[in-house]
């Protein structure tokens, strides 16, 4: 669901000058759309990005001067064809190592664990990306190792997310991660939660991990807020945008989209 934004009054307050503001307030209309939106009309752009219906209609027909967007028969706006040339330039050019790794560096250095990037190849999990914890005593899982899905906190949210049917998977759907303690080895414990691309397709979970005889589920259940905050914002990087369309019915809820 898109939340309606306000006016941006510190930047005016802030001395930035007109040009600039003109700019950002262009780039709300744009992002105002989403994966779902064919089109738009001026009252619902006006109503997501907070704006006027009159500062709409300007904007959109200046962008529209230069193709990021068209209008239709009916009045209503849609994106064009520059529009669209960004978003495949974006999608040539993306790579996800240059995305996933920055993320979990935060998320490990925030955490103190050793945190990892974990996706579906048929019946197993791969990890993809790791950083390693700054503990000397941590739990170790090289790039590139194939784990069973069916074991452990990430592989159990992939499964979730991918529909699969009974318990735990309706519980991990329910809350929107897991936590595993010592499931797949005994001496490890994690909290893991989904992140997903674009029109919402599961991509792989994120996790944090560690030995369980320091990351007990009251540890696990403090690094929630940070698991999720890096789930989030890795599916928003991944999606392209700052508000995606609403998630379809089983997805994981995602409380932090800004």
């Amino acid at each position: 669901m898109f939340r309606t934004m306000k006016e941006i009054p510190s930047e005016a307050a802030s001395g930035d000058d007109d040009g600039v503001i003109a700019v950002r307030r262009a780039m709300r209309i744009l992002e105002a759309f989403g994966v779902d939106d064919a089109q738009l009309t001026l009252a619902e752009l006006s109503r997501r990005t907070g704006y006027h219906r009159s500062t709409v209609l300007r904007l959109a027909r200046t962008l529209a001067l230069d193709d990021y967007l068209a209008q239709r028969a009916d009045g209503s706006w849609r994106l064009a064809r520059a529009s669209g040339w960004l978003g495949a330039c974006y999608q040539a050019t993306f790579n996800v190592h240059d995305v996933v790794e920055p993320m979990l560096r935060e998320l490990s250095t925030a955490t103190g664990e050793s945190a990892t990037f974990y996706v579906r190849e048929g019946h197993q999990r791969i990890c993809v990306q790791r950083i390693e914890g700054p503990k000397s005593i941590r739990h170790h899982v090289r790039v590139g190792t194939a784990l069973p899905l069916e074991l452990g906190g990430p592989g159990r949210v992939i499964l979730a997310f991918s529909g699969e049917p009974g318990e735990p998977y309706e519980t991990i759907r329910r809350s929107g991660y897991m936590i595993s303690l010592g499931e797949r080895d005994p001496e490890v414990s994690s909290i893991s939660a989904p992140v997903y691309g674009i029109n919402w397709t599961l991509l792989g979970a994120v996790c944090v991990s560690g030995p369980i005889s320091r990351l007990t589920e009251a540890c696990l259940q403090a690094h929630k807020a940070l698991v999720l905050d890096a789930a989030n914002r890795l599916s928003r990087a991944m999606m392209g945008t700052r508000r995606p369309s609403a998630p379809p019915p089983g997805a994981a809820f995602l409380p932090a989209w800004k």
